[in-house]
């Protein structure tokens, strides 16, 4: 019986001088047998997440447990045990050899694990009759579908019999009629003794799913009415990172627009005047606020839903 805990899971990285949290204090559980989604536009830290899961990747703080393991605490050879034996993985972009057919793609994570080329060769090829390729075992991966390869790249990662199956967006490059059947094989191999779980940014596979995990926490829901705020000089509107449900306008004073450098001094971006707005495309495009915004000097906003922001400033 395979069971997930992820507790508190933070990851912090440095990129271009700016410090970013793709993932800070997520918590979900997942039982044996499951297909789990984790749903999120692109950017949401969907692939950081598979990352952590499958002992890729650190996390700068929190917990995953697989098991009775501790994924985060594991080092050397006992994480390369891990990843070997435990998680199988799905990839976006297949990840084929090319040099390879798709039998010789499936035998090399048997053969790395010391198996012999007989046993290898027997196993693959049930595997690929599983997946309904056993006819394509000699072609190699330029010869067969998107769909085709996906099969291929399901195989492989059940080669080991992993107790736990990670899949990044397994059904971005396939078209529609291929799409179908790659989720029919998910879906299946969603039994007992595994646990699967499939990052994606396409809501419909939730219709597939015993448990979707939002990546991404939906924006309150936007003042009816404009709300009249006023700040005092130095006062901080917002950070970078924060849940954006506003469109400010500025009735008085000045707004700095301003992000925070992972150095701890801050890159000026622009100063909003009078009559002017800002932070409009977070409440539209539901995102986090890219920047963040304090009062140069006493000042009063108006702040607008989207809907409001829109029918007052004329946009689609």
């Amino acid at each position: 019986m395979t069971r997930l805990a992820v507790r508190d899971l933070t990851v912090e990285y440095v990129t271009g001088g700016y410090r970013m949290r793709p993932l800070e204090d997520l918590s979900f559980t997942a039982e044996d047998g499951q297909l789990v989604v984790l749903l999120g536009p692109s950017g949401c830290g969907k692939t950081t997440l598979l990352s952590c899961l499958a002992g890729l990747l650190t996390p700068t703080a929190g917990s995953i447990v697989v098991d009775d393991t501790e994924v985060t605490e594991l080092r050397g050879t006992a994480r390369s045990d891990y990843r070997r034996n435990t998680v199988g993985v799905v990839f976006q972009a297949f990840n084929l050899i090319p040099s390879l057919s798709a039998l010789g793609n499936v035998m090399v994570p048997l053969r790395l694990a010391g198996n012999s080329r007989s046993f290898a060769r027997g196993k693959a090829r049930g595997l690929l009759e599983q997946v309904d390729l056993a006819d394509r075992a000699d072609h190699r991966p330029a010869q067969l579908s998107g769909g085709q390869q996906q099969r291929v790249a399901i195989a492989r990662a059940l080669a080991q019999d992993p107790p736990l199956v990670i899949a990044d967006e397994p059904t971005a490059h396939l078209d529609s009629v291929q799409v179908e059947g790659i989720l029919r094989l998910i879906r299946d191999i969603a039994a007992a003794g595994r646990l699967v779980i499939v990052a994606t940014h396409d809501a419909r596979i939730t219709q597939l799913a015993d448990r979707v995990v939002e990546l991404v926490k939906h924006r309150a829901e936007p003042p009816a009415e404009p709300v009249e705020l006023h700040l005092d000089e130095g006062e901080l509107l917002f950070r970078q990172g924060d849940r954006s449900d506003v469109v400010y306008v500025v009735r008085s004073g000045c707004v700095r627009i301003f992000r925070e450098l992972a150095d701890g001094t801050e890159e000026r971006l622009t100063d909003i005047g009078v009559g002017a707005y800002f932070g409009e495309l977070g409440p539209l495009l539901d995102l986090p606020r890219s920047a963040s915004a304090r009062a140069i000097e006493p000042t009063e906003l108006v702040g607008l839903g989207p809907q409001a922001f829109r029918a007052r400033f004329h946009r689609p």
